[in-house]
């Protein structure tokens, strides 16, 4: 936990602001899941088409110490704007792992937001949650995601076969995993956090 206490607390990167979703945000959340392209390879899922569903994300993800999971919307700090969200679902804190998800709005794919915003979330993970394990499901199509993953120290595990049924067809996804021993041993400074 952080200083305050907290397993989910806000966070700060260089040009970063993770806040944990509120109300405030069901705009940003219909926009981003109602995209088609955001949401190409989330197969969990069916594309929002209602502000209600967003409304149902937020109370879902609200109260995270309760919960054992939560979602951070990401904003650029020279502007406030909301560029995506990232966030983990599924903790198991008696064994210390989670998954972790995450999306980007595409106006902002290829600048390295996403990276940075991992980068302090992991770290979150692994010293606030106590997280020995961070889990993620790569959809197998999702090249640039798994690429992403894999340059963070993120280990190729395995398929988990025909993960999610979507719409009549399962999907295979890429299993992934990041021990804390993994994330320690990465060159010193390579990560920065703050």
């Amino acid at each position: 936990m952080d200083k305050t206490g907290c397993s989910y607390p806000d966070l700060e990167t260089e040009r970063l602001l993770l806040r944990n979703v509120t109300p405030g945000d069901e705009d940003f959340i219909f926009k981003l899941y109602s995209n088609q392209e955001v949401c190409r390879y989330l197969y969990d899922e069916e594309i929002y088409s209602s502000r209600e569903e967003a409304k149902e994300f937020i109370k879902w993800n609200q109260n995270p110490e309760d919960k054992g999971n939560n979602r951070w919307i990401i904003f650029r700090k020279s502007d406030g704007e909301p560029l995506g969200t990232c966030g983990f679902d599924s903790w198991d804190s008696v064994n210390n792992i989670a998954e972790i998800g995450y999306d980007l709005w595409i106006d902002f794919w290829g600048k390295g937001y996403m990276k940075e915003a991992l980068i302090t979330a992991i770290d979150s993970g692994f010293h606030n949650l106590s997280l020995n394990r961070i889990n993620a499901y790569i959809a197998i199509g999702n090249k640039k995601s798994f690429k992403l993953l894999e340059s963070l120290g993120f280990v190729k595990e395995g398929i988990y076969r025909e993960k999610h049924l979507y719409r009549g067809k399962y999907y295979d996804h890429f299993s992934y995993s990041l021990l804390k021993r993994d994330w320690s041993d990465l060159k010193e400074g390579e990560y920065e956090t703050r």
